[in-house]
């Protein structure tokens, strides 16, 4: 069978599938918390309770379960965190060597084997306890993080422009953004139509689907000699030549690549915390009064993110045809400022729709930054540089969970927004280390010079 390098439609079957299952998992979870603490059904006559009167026990009941809805959901994602950090970085760094194709397969057999017993979970009202051993357990096979470092990885080696390097990292993060959108305007139809078993399933068939077009269909990147496939070597050597990869890539650098490096992987962090901090508290706002959305409305909130990933990839095909990186990142930091501190004061659905103008610009620092990451290291070096940025999303993902989760149980009762302006705040870090950058040492005209020296020290080496 001819195979193809074409790996978009991995990324939008296993993204759909993703997606669809992150508001169910919250939706369900909040649903069962909800009985357990009321001993009542949430949805009532077909509609979905939620009481503004804040005279009424109701009121009370409701602050509740999103306090232990929002703890609860925190703790789940803490529950895999740790178990993802280690599988992305031996198998994204490990990519440079063996290939990328195992950093994309595994993660999509994880998401098809827990999303058929997040099925039945449902299906049987069983204890909500058994998620965390299901988090567990797809943490195992690399998840999101492991997913992203490789499909980043595979497109960066297509790339022989650093141009067309910066256009298609954003292709990648549109696609993520358009297909979350997708499946969270369909979710809310899903469950009304199927219920929550079956759209584990609807799921859980998709990552299955994106096994068979991986292993059989799609080409790697990256050449294996075939000695070194049927090569038996130890466990212990396999994980130290893996870890040695990351450890390289910054111990043989000069002092200005390094310190490139770590500046902007912190700079990437510190964004990428606020940015799934902020957003990573909608659902649970938006169920809450005095919103009070469905999960038809959910859906329609969650689709209006295609509009900004669409928007951010138009910012940076456009831009960058007449600005430096690193002022693109400037202009969508500013964007998700605006939006968040709207966010913080939407008391409408009105306003909680119009907030995604400010934004439209919001998701473009994220691919513009692993651009720049990958256009400072040799090209035998993405895989490297990419599981690095793959620990760092799992890292602060968790930690930007712990934080705002826990502010915001603690906040909902006086003012639920305060989380989103905290958000917004943050971002004065990345936006003074990005000034201290410009100012200093960042020049994108220097960095085809500074890989070439890279290049020339390895050659002489090897000579």
């Amino acid at each position: 069978m001819r195979k193809v390098l074409l790996v978009e439609p991995v990324i939008v079957i296993y993204s759909f599938a993703f997606f669809l299952a992150v508001p169910l998992i919250q939706q369900y979870v909040y649903r069962r918390l909800w009985e357990e603490t009321s001993n009542s059904s949430l949805i009532q006559n077909n509609t979905t309770s939620c009481e503004i009167n804040k005279s009424n026990p109701t009121y009370i009941i409701q602050k509740e379960v999103q306090e232990k809805t929002s703890l609860f959901l925190m703790q789940l994602d803490l529950t895999g965190a740790i178990p993802s950090i280690l599988v992305a970085i031996v198998l994204v760094a490990d990519g440079d060597r063996h290939g990328r194709k195992k950093s994309l397969v595994l993660p999509s057999v994880g998401g098809f084997i827990t999303n058929a017993f997040f099925g039945v979970l449902s299906y049987f009202s069983l204890s909500l306890s058994i998620l965390f051993a299901l988090a567990v357990f797809g943490s195992l096979f690399g998840s999101l993080a492991t997913f992203l470092g490789g499909g980043f990885a595979y497109v960066a080696d297509l790339c022989k422009e650093e141009k067309q390097k910066t256009i298609r990292i954003a292709v990648v993060d549109m696609i993520f953004g358009l297909v979350a959108g997708l499946a969270g305007l369909t979710s809310g139809y899903f469950i009304n139509g199927l219920g929550f078993p079956w759209t584990f399933g609807v799921a859980s068939l998709l990552h299955f689907l994106n096994v068979f077009y991986i292993v059989f269909w799609l080409e790697d990147t990256v050449r294996v000699p075939e000695f070194q496939q049927h090569a038996l070597g130890s466990c212990s050597a396999g994980l130290k030549e893996t870890f040695s990869g990351v450890y390289m890539l910054f111990k043989n650098a000069t002092c200005k690549k390094r310190t490139l490096i770590i500046v902007l992987l912190f700079t990437f962090m510190m964004y990428f915390f606020t940015l799934t901090g902020g957003s990573s508290l909608f659902t649970l706002y938006e169920l809450d009064e005095p919103l009070c959305w469905n999960e038809v409305y959910i859906g329609y909130g969650a689709a209006a993110s295609t509009t900004v990933s669409l928007t951010s990839f138009l910012g940076v095909y456009l831009l960058s045809r007449c600005l430096k990186d690193i002022y693109i990142v400037f202009i969508g930091i500013f964007s998700y400022i605006g939006g968040m501190i709207m966010a913080a004061f939407a008391k409408t659905t009105l306003l909680m729709f119009l907030m995604r103008i400010p934004s439209l610009l919001c998701f473009m620092p994220t691919p513009v930054l692993r651009s720049m990451l990958s256009k400072v290291v040799l090209a035998s070096e993405h895989g490297a540089v990419f599981a690095c940025i793959a620990c760092l999303e799992v890292i602060t993902t968790a930690i930007s969970l712990v934080v705002f989760n826990t502010l915001y149980a603690a906040t909902v009762t006086w003012f639920p927004g305060f989380s989103f302006l905290l958000s917004a705040g943050l971002c004065i870090i990345p936006l003074s280390i990005l000034c201290w950058l410009l100012c200093t040492s960042w020049r994108e005209e220097n960095l085809a010079l500074l890989v070439g020296e890279e290049v020339s020290s390895e050659e002489s080496i090897e000579s």
